[in-house]
C-alpha cells in the first residue's frame, strides 16, 4: 500500500510539473504566474493569446492522448502476457492510420470530428478481423495466437496504408506530417468530442477489467472457476484498446513507446496488481508524452520537433535499458 500511494504522489507530481512546463515554456517563455493570469484573463491579450489558444489546447491533447496510451498498453501487455507488448502489437494502430488515410483520400481534410470516426472505424475493422484470425472453433483463444495475428494484419494493413499514399502526392504531404505524432493541429474546441470516449473509457471500463485481468493471469482454469469467461474479457479489452488507442492516433498520429515504456516501468516499481499499474500508469503516461513535447519545443532551435520523434528517441533506449537489466537478473 505505502508502495502504492508512493507511486501515485510520484506520477501525480510529474504530471502537475509537465503541465505546468507546458503551459510555460516553448517559443516565448511565460512565468507561471503569468501564465495563470492568462487562465484567468487577466492577463495580457499577447500572453492570453499564447496559452489559451496554442498550449492550453496542446496541453489538454497531451493529458487525453498520454493517459489513453498508457492504459492501452496495459491492457495490451495483460491481454497478450508480454511485460513489453506495444498498443500497436494488435494492429489497432496500423488500422486507425489506415482509416485516416481513406479519410483523407474521400474528404481531402483532417477535421477532429471525421480523423476520429475513420480511425476507429479502421481501428474496429482491424481489431475484428485479427480477433476472427485468431479465434478456432478446434484452438482456444490464446495470446500467442493473438499476437501472430496482430502483427500479420498489421503487416497487410501497413502495406495497404503505403500503397494508398503512394498514389497521390497530396495524400501523402497531409499523411506524412500527421504520422511522426504531433500534439500541435487541435484547440480545445475540437477536444471535447474526445473527452467522454477517453475519460469513461480509461478511468471506467479498464479499472474494472483490471480484476478480472489479474484473475486470468493465474491461469484460464482458475479464472472459469471463478465465474470469469476469458474469451470474454479478451473481447472486452480488445474492445478498449481499439477506442483508445484510435482516439489517440486519430488525434496525434502514431505515437510509439509511450504505451510500451510506461506501463512496464510502472510494473517493475509498485509489482504487477493491474489496478495499481493502471492507475500509475493513467497519471504517468500523459506526463512523459507532455514532458516530451516540451522538450520537442527547445530543442529544434526555432522549428519544433514532433512529439512522435522525442518520444522514439526517449523511449528506444529506456526499452533497451530494460533488456540489458532484465538480461543481468537472470
Amino acid at each position: 500500500m505505502l508502495r502504492s500511494a508512493l507511486g501515485l504522489a510520484g506520477a501525480l507530481t510529474l504530471l502537475v510539473a509537465a503541465v505546468v512546463l507546458s503551459l510555460a515554456v516553448g517559443a516565448r517563455a511565460i512565468p507561471p504566474l503569468d501564465v495563470l493570469r492568462a487562465l484567468l484573463g487577466l492577463g495580457d491579450r499577447d500572453t492570453t493569446a499564447i496559452v489559451g489558444d496554442l498550449r492550453v489546447g496542446r496541453t489538454v491533447l497531451g493529458l487525453l492522448c498520454g493517459a489513453a496510451l498508457g492504459v492501452a498498453g496495459v491492457l495490451m501487455q495483460a491481454l497478450t502476457r508480454n511485460p513489453v507488448a506495444d498498443p500497436g502489437i494488435l494492429g489497432v494502430n496500423a488500422g486507425a492510420a489506415l482509416g485516416v488515410v481513406v479519410g483523407i483520400v474521400l474528404t481531402g481534410a483532417l477535421g477532429a470530428a471525421t480523423t476520429l470516426g475513420f480511425a476507429l472505424v479502421g481501428a474496429g475493422v482491424a481489431t475484428t478481423a485479427v480477433f476472427v484470425l485468431a479465434s478456432s472453433a478446434a484452438v482456444a483463444l490464446s495470446p500467442v495466437r493473438l499476437t501472430l495475428a496482430g502483427v500479420a494484419m498489421a503487416a497487410v494493413l501497413t502495406g495497404i496504408t503505403h500503397a494508398l499514399v503512394l498514389v497521390d502526392e497530396q495524400v501523402l504531404d497531409t499523411y506524412r506530417y500527421w504520422q511522426v505524432g504531433s500534439l500541435t493541429a487541435r484547440r480545445v474546441g475540437e477536444l471535447g468530442l474526445v473527452v467522454p470516449v477517453v475519460v469513461g473509457a480509461a478511468l471506467g471500463l479498464a479499472l474494472v477489467l483490471a480484476r478480472s485481468l489479474d484473475v486470468l493471469a493465474l491461469g484460464e482454469d482458475a479464472g472459469r472457476a471463478l465465474g470469469i469467461d476469458p474469451d470474454i474479457v479478451r473481447a472486452a479489452g480488445l474492445v478498449l484498446v481499439t477506442v483508445l488507442c484510435g482516439t489517440a492516433t486519430a488525434l496525434a498520429g502514431p505515437i510509439s513507446f509511450v504505451g510500451l515504456v510506461v506501463p512496464h516501468a510502472v510494473r517493475l516499481a509498485v509489482g504487477p496488481d493491474l489496478r495499481r499499474v493502471m492507475a500509475i500508469s493513467l497519471l504517468t503516461a500523459p506526463a512523459l508524452l507532455i514532458a516530451a513535447d516540451v522538450v520537442g519545443r527547445v530543442v529544434g532551435r526555432g522549428a519544433e520537433v514532433p512529439v512522435g520523434i522525442v518520444a522514439a528517441f526517449v523511449g528506444a533506449p529506456v526499452l533497451v535499458g530494460f533488456v540489458l537489466a532484465g538480461r543481468r537478473l537472470s
